[in-house]
């Protein structure tokens, strides 16, 4: 897999777990740790994209 499909695929894992964070804070039954856990996932591709993108 070359570096720019990579970045891609992190891109679209990031965008779903965007996705899904914004459904669970409008689900009153899903719990804060459950988004907090999507929410650091969501980050740490958005950090390495940005690791990746700059080498």
């Amino acid at each position: 897999m070359s570096l720019t499909s990579h970045i891609e695929e992190l891109k679209k894992k990031h965008k779903s777990l965007s996705e899904a964070v914004e459904t669970a804070q409008r689900s009153p039954g899903i719990d804060d740790l459950r988004i907090a856990d999507l929410k650091k996932q969501k980050l740490r591709i958005k950090e390495e994209i940005a690791r990746l993108s700059t080498t």
